[in-house]
């Protein structure tokens, strides 16, 4: 991925926000050093120009390193973790359902018991991940997933399908929400969502590589008396273990102990994270439960957690029952499989493609709008067309495109709102675990009996795609109002009044740090 070349870790002014003066808020006040202006863009890149000459280093160079050591391998990790957690709906088109004899909401419930662990466990899972280093803690639960998906393989039982779902449930909690903290201590907001949208879409990937993956397992039917659906679990399930054993040796740390980078190098991002910051990294700082509360009072903790909830629902009803869908298209189990993949493909290219111009632009809400009306016109076109072929799949390529399009610029906006290693952990570790809790509607939305249509799915799915993409703009409203108040000097004096510890743990509520459109 080539290196942007204007620099993220903490929120500064830049040619996404009004200066001042263009908002007619300009007051003596503005010039008050103890809250600077914000730092113009064009400084920043000046500042990081003179850190690279001070360090001794190529930032050009540097960034190609870090995104080779940095991106490819948290993408690689979360492909084979979300490829796991839905090849489950690989395995029933070849026939699971009938061996384990699952009936009515059997299904259904062998997909929702996966997230009871899951979400519990993703906000500890950001702080255990902080306190044992990424490349151990993701490392470790990598492969424990790996087993625990190897051992699905073999369940007799309905219980023991049960079993190892939770299991694997527990095991991936910290995954998604590690990964993309890590990635958020290692960019600039301005150099991140292309990195965000490549890990994010990586997702489509799985989709793509599940269906391509489970046609070719399909001439292994009892082979050693072994159903085909089984060694779907078995063959990723030990691809999955065993990289994970090998990833320890090579998965990237936070920046401040990266063992891939030299010590001028580790110095230089060190700094460059915090030019516009407000106080230090706070990687030696221990977390407490007083910083988790200051991080809950945050009205955009909780609206980040509703905007993602609300696209979960179809992202998660589309990756568990896209095959059932396509399958009802009137194909056979294997070519069900096939015709699988390429909406999954067209979803990744066009999250790259808005994410590559997302960056350019500097801009988030406009490109997670559009994607979201995408998607809603896909639910909308599959729900009126309940007889032609060709439009129903069609509808299948706007609703993965769209919804896997704006969930990572969602993710990353949102996230790139906040600032600091606590904040982030903490607010990261809240959005996608509550974010996750919305995998139970989208796995018991689908009945069977409504088969092949899915009627009542496909109005929950629009509903809560419709719900997300209104608190965009709530959100973007909301931010700019904070932004304008940030300029007043009734919200200095607010800030002033904080102790001294709010004050440093402040992140982006500081007076001189602004929210990017």
């Amino acid at each position: 991925m080539a290196e942007v070349p204007k620099p993220e870790e903490e929120l500064v002014q830049d040619a996404d926000f009004p200066k001042p003066e263009d908002e007619g808020l300009q007051d003596s006040s503005s010039t008050d050093k103890e809250f600077p202006p914000p730092m113009a863009q064009s400084e920043i890149n000046e500042r990081i120009k003179e850190l690279a000459i001070k360090h001794g280093v190529n930032h050009r160079k540097l960034m190609w390193k870090i995104d080779i050591c940095v991106v490819p391998l948290a993408c690689l990790l979360y492909v084979l973790a979300f490829l796991d957690r839905v090849n489950v709906s690989n395995a029933n088109v070849y026939g699971m359902s009938e061996d384990l004899g699952m009936t009515g909401m059997k299904f259904n419930t062998a997909l929702a018991i996966f997230f009871v662990p899951y979400v519990l466990a993703e906000i500890p899972s950001n702080w255990l991940m902080k306190k044992f280093k990424p490349h151990i803690w993701l490392t470790a639960t990598m492969t424990l997933f790996g087993c625990v998906l190897l051992g699905q393989g073999f369940v007799r039982t309905y219980g023991q399908l049960l079993a190892t779902r939770f299991l694997l449930g527990l095991f991936e909690a910290g995954m998604f929400p590690g990964c993309f903290y890590l990635l958020s201590m290692w960019y600039r907001r301005e150099e991140a969502q292309k990195r965000y949208s490549f890990f994010f879409s990586s997702t489509t990937l799985a989709g793509a590589f599940g269906g391509l993956i489970a046609a070719g397992i399909h001439n292994l039917d009892y082979h050693r008396g072994i159903r085909s659906w089984q060694w779907i679990f078995i063959i990723e399930g030990a691809c999955t273990a065993t990289i994970g054993i090998l990833m320890i040796f090579c998965l990237a740390d936070f920046p401040e102990e990266a063992r891939f980078l030299k010590q001028n190098e580790r110095d230089f991002i060190r700094e460059k994270l915090e030019i516009g910051s407000t106080s230090g990294s706070e990687y030696d700082r221990k977390m407490s439960m007083r910083d988790m509360a200051f991080v809950f009072s945050d009205w955009k903790v909780w609206m980040s957690g509703l905007m993602y909830f609300g696209y979960i629902v179809p992202a998660y009803g589309y990756a568990y029952f896209g095959t059932a869908i396509v399958k009802g298209l009137g194909y056979s189990p294997v070519m069900t499989q096939l015709y699988s993949v390429p909406p999954w493909v067209a979803g990744f290219g066009f999250s790259m493609v808005s994410a590559t111009f997302s960056d350019y632009f500097r801009h988030r809400f406009a490109f997670s709008f559009f994607a979201g009306i995408v998607g809603i016109a896909g639910f909308g076109l599959l729900m009126g067309q309940t007889e032609h072929i060709g439009i129903r799949y069609g509808s299948l390529f706007m609703i993965c495109a769209g919804t896997y399009t704006a969930m990572p610029i969602l993710v990353c906006w949102t996230q790139m709102n906040f600032s600091g290693h606590h904040r982030k952990a903490i607010a990261s570790g809240w959005q996608i675990g509550f974010g996750n809790t919305a995998g139970f509607i989208s796995t018991f939305i689908f009945d069977a009996k409504e088969a092949p249509i899915y009627r009542t799915a496909l109005d929950v799915c629009l509903a809560f795609s419709a719900f997300s993409t209104v608190l965009l703009i709530v959100y973007l409203i909301a931010i700019w109002f904070d932004n304008r108040y940030k300029k007043t000097e009734q919200y200095r004096e607010k800030f002033r009044s904080w102790p001294k510890e709010k004050q440093e743990l402040a992140g982006e509520l500081h007076p001189s740090i602004f929210y990017s459109y």
